[in-house]
């Protein structure tokens, strides 16, 4: 039997598992998120600071960690995506995929011949050899945030292969002209995320979305998405030393006005 991936029993097991961001290389973060009780941790390639090199270190850093980690690559070029997997990813977020077409190639460079375009070699000993089991432990999820995307969602989720989606607001409400902090303030931006996880789990796949705060990741939970990314290590960074700051001067303390981005 195939074992399964922290990601994969995390989502089996939980109505809601919780996520945290990675933009930037850190070492501290990880373990960080780790302790307070995070599920899963998303390195970002697309937007943040990190190259699939940085990602592979950190990732092996992690590996003693309860905690789940995705990454977030900016096309479904297989060969990042390969070295994120070799080095022991539990899945891959690809963003911008507006057609069923893109989505089918995200699964295929999680795969190998002859059902994918991935070439075999694990980085870390601990994950075998197997390479059924390898693919098996990976989880593909298509970044879907825009209105083409939103207009193909049915036939993304009938990609085989595919783990689930994953909502961008801030782009989703950028394509359907609005700004990106109107994504979870506008009545039709929010009823577009509400059908694509509709879509989504009515075809058995996970629904995900990128929240960026824990007020957000509330909403986006009552609206019933299951994976939901919370606040960036800079996002924490930047709430945690505004209380110290107030602390310190006897002021009251107010979360900075952070929105979630990404």
């Amino acid at each position: 039997m195939t074992a399964a991936s922290r990601l994969q029993d995390a989502l089996a097991t939980k109505t809601q598992v919780w996520g945290g961001w990675v933009v930037a290389p850190t070492v501290l973060g990880p373990e960080e998120f780790a302790g307070i009780g995070y599920d899963y941790l998303g390195f970002d390639v697309q937007h943040g600071y990190l190259g699939d090199a940085d990602v592979a270190l950190m990732l092996r850093r992690l590996e003693h960690l309860p905690l789940a980690t995705v990454v977030r690559l900016p096309t479904p070029d297989p060969a990042p995506i390969g070295r994120v997997l070799d080095a022991g990813a539990d899945g891959v977020v690809v963003a911008m995929v507006e057609c069923a077409a893109q989505a089918a190639a995200a699964v295929a460079a999680a795969r190998y011949a002859p059902a994918g375009v991935r070439s075999f070699g694990p980085l870390r000993t601990s994950m075998g050899t197997d390479p059924a089991a390898l693919q098996a432990r990976v989880s593909v999820f298509a970044m879907v945030e825009t209105t083409r995307g939103l207009a193909a969602i049915d036939e993304i989720c009938a990609v085989d292969g595919l783990g689930g989606v994953y909502v961008g607001p801030a782009d989703l409400a950028i394509s359907m002209g609005h700004g990106p902090a109107d994504a979870w303030t506008r009545r039709d931006v929010r009823d577009a995320m509400v059908r694509i996880h509709h879509t989504v789990t009515s075809a058995g796949l996970v629904s995900g979305i990128h929240a960026g705060t824990g007020t957000l990741g509330h909403a986006a939970a009552e609206l019933g998405f299951q994976m939901i990314t919370l606040a960036s290590e800079s996002q924490a960074l930047r709430r945690g030393a505004t209380a110290h700051l107030a602390e310190a001067r006897g002021a009251p303390i107010t979360a900075p006005g952070v929105q979630g981005r990404y």
